[in-house]
């Protein structure tokens, strides 16, 4: 217990908080505002407060609650809606209306709706850490596992199936020295990682039905990239997609600082959404975090830690889980208000010097894993950056850079020119495209040299564009015409992708590699007449081009593309 100091924003000072922990969570004054002790200086008690400050007096109380900052893990989550601190927006809405009133909680799950809890272990069995005691179908998507938590052994001496809520035990554990009550839910402190048996190395793709991601810098399941780009560049539709559509089994989705009017898209759309695999709505397997700019900046730094740990949580179960952060750039921003407000020294750009530790620590969270309970599965994380002015040697594009292995760099004047996803082919990259080489043979046969030559020609074009720009196409020899031509077909029949189309939306991995595998083997015609001495204005079919243009809209692709490989192999020279 103590009593408000001094308050800046959103850090309040409290005095006579001896006995206070680091992270501990915190009530602050008499509007009962959450807050966390973020540094202790003797009896004061520095306290980031995640709700606006605004009318607090010094002297007002501050209870501790002796416990840090935790969100509960349980059956309910999936499919809702959640604040950065983890309270879901739904039940705040129907306690204070369309706005948030300060002061007022809610647990993360619903505390009176009871669920079917199916046992699928007996009693006298030995119970280690993580152990799956049984489970409640949650969707019909997914079943929610109960696990023992981390830290719990012993022999299971009690355990009752049955309709439960979450709060009920459902089990009791004889551990050495008492009995464990286990509930259907679990509470855990979001900024610790929770625990795993060991790590592996990631080598699944994450399919993600977009083309320019899956066939030239692919992700694995397991793995890390990051998204920079300007503003207007395409950031959110591109993570709003990859949610949409990665083949995880778990989507969550951090919108962390973004505009209220992009994170009502996301809330209003995803519902509609179905699954392309499974024809099931898309919430049945999705968590969203709601944190938009007008909320307090404090819990937009919360959302990320809030975010991971549900992620972590439903990789212990056993499922592929996708995380996408929007964006970690306004995360950085929180990192930097609060280190100010500390009065800390400052780093680059304002930036406090343990930015690159912080950011390391999140993504050092993802990977591919054995569980405690022996099953393989994964953490994907995406996070996508707001560098001021497209500035990509900002601190926090850079530092993100050095710990990721994918880089997707979204470039502005390819936006400009309604070039979507406006992936900059030349300076992106990924480091696992050589360890799912047989993932591509397995998709069809020479993919992964389909790709390499398709981007051999593409830094081709680039050569060329400069030569053009002096003399003109016409001063080209037909050769490179022909290369001009076909990187042309690659960037708008091949990498544009239209996000809001019923078909061309999601392309499914054979499709893509059918879609290259003609364009490719249409350049390699074209070139046997070229090297014949053909020129290329002879060997122009307009009405050829458009049915490859059309490939993408194609539903039953595959009889429309093999109908086009007829007329290539018909393809003669105009006289």
């Amino acid at each position: 217990m103590g009593t408000i100091k001094k308050i800046s924003g959103p850090v309040v000072v409290g005095k006579d908080m001896k006995g206070s922990k680091m992270y501990d969570l915190v009530r602050v004054g008499n509007l009962n505002l959450t807050g966390e002790i973020i540094q202790l200086r003797g009896d004061n008690a520095v306290i980031q407060v995640y709700e606006d400050t605004s009318g607090l007096k010094a002297g007002e109380e501050i209870k501790t609650t002796d416990m840090p900052l935790s969100i509960e893990l349980g059956p309910g989550l999936l499919g809702s809606i959640l604040d950065g601190i983890g309270r879901p927006l739904l039940k705040l809405a129907e306690k204070s209306g369309d706005f948030i009133s300060r002061g007022i909680d809610a647990p993360s799950i619903d505390k009176e709706k009871e669920h079917d809890f199916i046992a699928t272990l007996k009693q006298g069995e030995d119970i280690s850490p993580g152990q799956i005691l049984g489970y409640v179908q949650e969707t019909e998507l997914i079943q929610h596992k109960i696990m023992v938590p981390p830290g719990i052994k012993g022999k299971l001496i009690e355990i009752y199936g049955g309709k439960h809520r979450v709060d009920d035990i459902i089990a009791k554990i004889q551990a050495e020295d008492k009995i464990e009550e286990i509930t259907l839910s679990q509470k855990w402190p979001v900024r610790k990682p929770r625990p795993y048996k060991t790590k592996l190395n990631p080598i699944n793709p994450l399919v993600s039905g977009q083309r320019v991601f899956d066939t030239f810098f692919p992700l694995v399941k397991g793995g890390t990239a990051a998204i920079p780009g300007p503003f207007g560049a395409g950031k959110t539709v591109s993570q709003h997609q990859l949610a949409k559509w990665v083949d995880a089994d778990i989507v969550v989705y951090v919108g962390c600082g973004e505009r209220g009017n992009e994170m009502t898209e996301v809330l209003m759309e995803f519902p509609e959404l179905l699954d392309p695999r499974t024809n099931k709505p898309l919430m049945e397997r999705t968590i969203l975090i709601a944190n938009t700019s007008n909320m307090p900046v404090a819990a937009r730094e919360t959302s990320i830690y809030t975010g991971i740990t549900i992620a972590e949580y439903f990789r212990d179960m056993g499922y592929d889980v996708a995380l996408m952060a929007d964006s970690t750039s306004r995360w950085a921003e929180a990192l930097r208000e609060i280190s100010s407000r500390l009065e800390e020294m400052p780093g680059e750009e304002g930036y406090p010097a343990y930015l690159a530790s912080r950011l390391a620590e999140f993504y050092e969270r993802s990977g591919k894993v054995v569980t405690l309970n022996n099953q393989e599965s994964t953490i994907s994380v995406i996070g996508a950056i707001s560098p001021p002015g497209g500035d990509f040697s900002e601190p926090v594009t850079q530092n993100t850079l050095r710990i990721t292995k994918v880089f997707w760099a979204l470039d502005a004047p390819l936006a400009y020119k309604r070039h979507f996803p406006a992936i900059n082919w030349l300076t992106s990259y990924s480091l696992y495209s050589d360890k799912i080489k047989g993932y591509y043979k397995s998709i069809g046969e020479g993919y992964p040299e389909l790709i390499e030559k398709a981007m051999v020609l593409l830094q081709k074009e680039a050569e060329l564009q400069e030569i053009v720009q002096l003399v003109g196409p016409d001063a080209l020899p037909e050769e490179n015409k022909l290369v001009l031509q076909t990187t042309k077909k690659i960037r708008e029949d091949f990498l544009m992708q239209y996000a809001y189309h019923k078909v061309d939306s999601y392309c499914e991995p054979k499709k893509q590699y059918m879609m290259l595998k003609t364009i490719m083997y249409y350049h390699k015609k074209l070139n046997s007449f070229i090297r014949k001495d053909a020129k290329l204005a002879n060997l122009q079919d307009p009405e050829l081009d458009d049915s490859i243009a059309r490939m993408k809209y194609q539903k039953e692709y595959a009889k429309y593309i093999g109908e086009i490989m007829k007329k290539i192999d018909s393809k003669e020279v105009k006289e």
